[in-house]
């Protein structure tokens, strides 16, 4: 695509760090949501979770914040395209990690590659279970083959 749509690199990169960054949460929560649960929710796989809670009305909460964190997104993709920022660059580094341009960028691609990673990991955790009936720590410790 970067090469029939050249223009169109820095919404592709803004994209991938957007969904990266949402997939790195969701792998996050994923494992957490199997080992702690609040004390007034069912214990149950994640998978399973997302249904009840959509159910439940958390879905429309959930479709409220993701807009209103869009409305943001939607600003900064201009600034994007307009070559005022980098893609995916909010300014946000309050413990001062990136000290000089090397680091900077060496924590930019490393963001990338976990990006890349979390997005195909979420995806095997959701597909795993699909098909074993087994949550990610279950499988782990009592594997179950297919064949």
């Amino acid at each position: 695509l970067a090469t029939k749509y050249p223009g169109m690199v820095p919404w592709f990169r803004e994209a991938e760090l957007k969904h990266g960054r949402f997939a790195m949460l969701a792998v996050l929560g994923f494992i957490v949501q199997e080992l702690y649960t609040f004390p007034f929710f069912p214990k149950m796989a994640p998978v399973d979770a997302h249904d009840y809670f959509v159910k439940q009305g958390g879905g429309s909460q959930i479709i409220f914040w993701i807009s209103f964190v869009e409305l943001f997104g939607v600003v900064a993709l201009f600034e994007t395209l307009q070559g005022k920022r980098e893609p995916g660059d909010f300014a946000f580094d309050p413990l001062g990690l990136a000290k000089d341009e090397a680091t900077l960028e060496r924590y930019r691609l490393a963001e990338v590659k976990h990006a890349r990673l979390a997005m195909i990991a979420i995806g095997g955790f959701i597909h795993q279970y699909w098909v074993t009936k087994q949550t990610v720590l279950e499988q782990l410790g009592n594997f179950k083959s297919l064949a």
